[in-house]
């Protein structure tokens, strides 16, 4: 399938300064990922000249072969002992107060990776007092390693459905669309308290009804907040974009999901699960407050 042209409204001006450079190097002498390059995030240089990031744990490559994903695919090097003290150094000399850490789908380990995510979590609250956002994988079902994440305290469990159920055999391979409500029903299980989140991808060739089913399913599960974005193929080898949504679509999209009591919600075409995660969380707490009043 041919990709269409871009939409005039996905046109986004670099901003000027030398803090993106800054940012990287940080990461660079960290020897730290993001999911921001990795997935080649059109808001990377927005978000660090911001001085933010999302550190991506568990190496840079993934063992699954998502068509959408620009992460890179391949044997993973072993898990590294030292990364979790190295993202607490570097949110640190970022001043985040903050943190969202996300991985790669690491289905050669036992735990799938719960492990790792839990020291980040634990030496992020414990060494900078900073609050903490996960999004994880799958874990391949396994709820044991949901429970372990959930038993380090992270301040927000996300853990995106990425699309309606129809397309999950041709844009995740190897994932499941119950398995990842499950993952979601399971942390409110454990943690009633604490806050859940996904994100949902558009423009893959989904009907307006099917975003919506997906919505009720995530709210079926006692998700909290939700981010709705354009999907954007980071190469021609990658699924194409069947549609660009207008800006106008993503307003009535957002306005569903509060209908269906999300707490939380950011759509738009930039839109994305990490980006403005912070404002998101905060957001949240006003909701909270305010419900709290009236």
């Amino acid at each position: 399938m041919k990709h269409p042209s871009l939409a005039p409204w996905l046109r986004k001006r670099l901003p000027a300064g030398g803090e993106a450079e800054r940012v990287q190097q940080l990461l660079d002498r960290g020897r730290l990922h993001t999911v921001c390059a990795s997935a080649h995030c059109p808001n990377l240089f927005e978000c660090f000249a911001r001085g933010t990031a999302t550190f991506l744990i568990l190496g840079p490559r993934c063992t699954r072969r998502c068509r959408f994903c620009a992460v890179a695919k391949g044997t993973p090097a072993p898990v590294d002992g030292g990364e979790p003290g190295r993202v607490v150094e570097a949110a640190r000399r970022l001043g985040l107060r903050y943190v969202v850490v996300t991985s790669v789908t690491r289905d050669d380990l036992a735990d799938g990776g719960a492990g790792q995510f839990a020291r980040v979590v634990r030496e992020v609250h414990e060494q900078l007092g900073a609050l903490v956002e996960v999004l994880t994988p799958d874990f391949g079902g396994r709820r044991e390693s949901v429970a372990e994440v959930v038993a380090s305290g992270p301040d927000v469990y996300n853990h995106n459905l990425e699309t309606v159920a129809r397309l999950y055999a041709e844009v995740r391979p190897g994932a499941s669309y119950e398995r990842s409500l499950r993952v979601l029903a399971e942390v409110k299980r454990l943690a009633p308290g604490m806050v859940t989140k996904s994100g949902l991808m558009v423009g893959l060739g989904e009907e307006r009804g099917e975003v919506r089913g997906a919505l009720a399913d995530l709210r079926a599960v006692g998700c909290d907040a939700v981010t709705l974005g354009q999907y954007l193929a980071p190469s021609p080898g990658h699924l194409p974009v069947v549609r660009f949504i207008p800006p106008g679509e993503f307003a009535e999209l957002a306005a569903e999901a509060r209908g269906l009591g999300f707490r939380g919600v950011a759509a738009g075409p930039f839109v994305r699960s990490s980006h403005g995660a912070a404002e998101l969380f905060a957001c949240l707490g006003a909701v909270t407050a305010a419900a709290s009043a009236s």
